[in-house]
């Protein structure tokens, strides 16, 4: 029989709860911004008097605004350090999407600067990595937003939310990143179609990959945007983009499987962005297969939010999320 603490001090609350097994013996929270260090150990000192033997220690790990999200992450590890049981932690806005009893929705954490850190869950499981937007982009989401206010992370939930995060989940990051090494960008031009065809054949076998013949046909329309990487004088990769009224439809951003990661995809949507902006168009648009776990963390980094999705876009089972992001 596990007894576990759970505290979650990443919004304007500070929740606390002892669960047994599953089931709750008490929950309590208090609502005030700047008062998580104050009133964090007198809801533990009542926990307390109910159980004191306790077997674990389960913290929220935000995203949050950073001084109360310290004081219960401090707070949860030195009470595991002192009586030397182990402690885990949870996003917070996990443990949030556990009351929501919906298909498709947004889970937003008020993150002042008028920003929300924010995630989006399908069938309740989390599709993309905590982000920060601004107000403005939040409202614009088509999927029901429940923000804090309406909903708080529940300590209930937090023993039976499945991972183990060691580390505070802090999603305001540089903008700046290091350009790939040895990596040229360029315009695509005709002498290319032929390589990044047998690339395109190579990486979506089995999925209608583009012919040479439609390639040469994209380079022609005046209203596309198409760029190479070369590494060592080879093509390694290339990417796409359309303008269809005041959008930019991103249409392929593809990279050899053995050069990814290394900041190559990073560099062809931070240029795509740049061309669409010259453009003076308002958004750009993009699909990405749900559960894509390397190009969702990259589009949400920069700024896309989800907009909807389309069942079987890829294939039958295979759903594709609409992202947009606001160049306005």
């Amino acid at each position: 029989m596990t007894t576990s603490l759970a505290i979650d001090t990443a919004t304007s609350r500070t929740t606390v709860a002892l669960v047994k097994n599953g089931e709750v013996l008490l929950e309590l929270h208090h609502d005030d911004p700047i008062a998580h260090g104050e009133v964090l150990p007198r809801l533990v000192s009542q926990l307390l008097e109910v159980e004191n033997e306790i077997d674990e220690v389960v913290i929220g790990m935000g995203p949050g605004p950073f001084t109360g999200l310290r004081v219960g992450i401090v707070f949860g590890q030195s009470f595991a350090f002192a009586r030397n049981i182990p402690w885990r932690g949870v996003c917070s806005l996990d443990s949030m999407a556990a009351q929501v009893d919906a298909e498709d929705f947004i889970v937003a954490i008020d993150a002042r600067r008028k920003e929300f850190f924010w995630a989006h869950y399908l069938r309740g499981e989390r599709v993309n990595e905590p982000q920060v937007a601004l107000r403005q982009v939040i409202e614009r989401f088509t999927s029901p937003i429940y923000k804090e206010g309406d909903i708080y992370p529940c300590a209930k939930f937090m023993p039976r939310i499945s991972g183990d995060i060691r580390e505070p989940i802090y999603v305001r990051r540089p903008d700046a990143y290091p350009a790939p090494v040895g990596v040229t960008f360029r315009p695509m031009n005709a002498m290319d179609v032929v390589i990044v065809a047998s690339l395109e054949k190579l990486i979506y076998a089995g999925e209608d990959p583009w012919s040479a013949a439609q390639f040469k046909e994209e380079l022609a329309s005046a209203d596309r945007h198409y760029l190479v990487a070369e590494k060592a004088g080879v093509v390694v990769g290339y990417c796409g983009v359309m303008i269809a009224g005041d959008v930019a439809d991103i249409l392929t951003i593809t990279v050899d499987p053995t050069l990814r990661r290394q900041g190559i995809g990073r560099e062809f949507l931070k240029r795509l962005i740049d061309w669409a902006r010259n453009k003076k168009v308002e958004a750009m648009m993009l699909e990405v297969r749900v559960g894509n776990e390397a190009a969702e963390p990259l589009y949400t980094s920069n700024g896309f939010y989800p907009l909807t999705t389309r069942k079987d876009y890829y294939g039958p089972g295979l759903t594709a999320l609409v992202m947009r992001k606001e160049l306005r």
